[in-house]
């Protein structure tokens, strides 16, 4: 179990601090929602959170099938949408992949990325869209 503890520090900004390693990080509201856009957002950690878990995971596999991913990146795309309630509507995930992996190799990094555990947690209604790009 991994604790973070979370202290509201005024005008919409918090203070998040991960137990393990004592590191932390800031977060305001978005602009476009009372906030003054100076940090992540809560939804904009969301949208972190699925880049940098699918990369995680294809860095496991690929390091089980002996392939070189050092370089890889994952650019998401967060929209919110206002109905029902604001939530996050879609993720749209471009993850671009460095030269020299295998044809063979790619299904493993594939499914390692569709199964990472932050995008099997999201709400089904969370429009999640993968965008591969093979160097």
């Amino acid at each position: 179990m991994v604790t973070i503890t979370t202290t509201y520090t005024g005008d919409l900004h918090c203070e998040a601090t991960h137990g393990p390693s004592g590191n932390g990080l800031s977060t305001d509201a978005p602009k476009d929602n009372q906030g003054k856009g100076e940090s992540f957002s809560p939804t904009d950690l969301l949208a972190t959170a699925l880049g940098t878990c699918m990369l995680t995971v294809m860095g496991i596999a690929a390091k089980r099938i002996g392939a070189n991913m050092d370089g890889a990146t994952a650019r998401v795309e967060k929209e919110m949408v206002a109905t029902p309630t604001r939530r996050v509507g879609s993720l749209t995930c471009h993850i671009t992949m460095p030269a020299g992996i295998e044809e063979g190799h790619r299904p493993a990094l594939i499914q390692a990325a569709e199964r990472c555990p932050v995008k099997v947690s999201l709400h089904a209604d969370t429009v999640v869209v993968l965008n591969w790009v093979w160097r």
